[in-house]
């Protein structure tokens, strides 16, 4: 079972970094090169408690369906979103921040399980985990860029 761990330091405020974090619409942008969309559940504005999302997304060449339901949420510290339904056997992404004179750290713990047995270990060591990591640390890329910017007031208020 791959875990990824990621920190980001953002030079933003805390409450905004987490915000950024749970927007809908925010995701749609960090993934567009993978034609992502939010089909059911909440499809934009910010994801709170006991709220899903479906997305569909072009990975590998084919399109999927993945629900994801937010399980905690302690704001603007912690939100866990998991997998309801989807291509994985199950996953956990815990999203935590802290604030340090004007800069927040995010850091991000994924903890997933691929289908297929030994050959869904085989996909993680081949490809899927480095892919699962870049997905995340483009996200965060994005995330990052507009906390920093001005293009955050777009996206959430303050």
């Amino acid at each position: 079972m791959p875990k990824i761990t990621l920190t980001t330091k953002i030079k933003a405020s805390k409450k905004i970094v987490f915000n950024l974090s749970r927007s809908i619409d925010l995701h749609k942008i960090s993934t567009e090169h993978t034609n992502e969309t939010a089909v059911a559940g909440k499809t934009s504005g910010l994801i709170g408690l006991d709220e899903s999302v479906t997305w569909r997304a072009k990975h590998f060449g084919v399109y999927q369906l993945l629900t994801s339901k937010i399980t905690e949420f302690e704001s603007p510290n912690l939100f866990v979103d998991e997998m309801v339904k989807g291509a994985f056997k199950r996953f956990r992404h815990e999203h935590h921040f802290t604030e340090s004179k004007g800069v927040t750290l995010m850091t991000d713990y994924f903890d997933y399980e691929s289908p297929l047995g030994f050959l869904g270990k085989l996909a993680d060591k081949l490809f899927l985990l480095k892919y699962m990591t870049d997905l995340l640390k483009e996200r965060n890329r994005i995330v990052k860029d507009f906390a920093e910017t001005d293009k955050w007031k777009k996206i959430v208020k303050e």
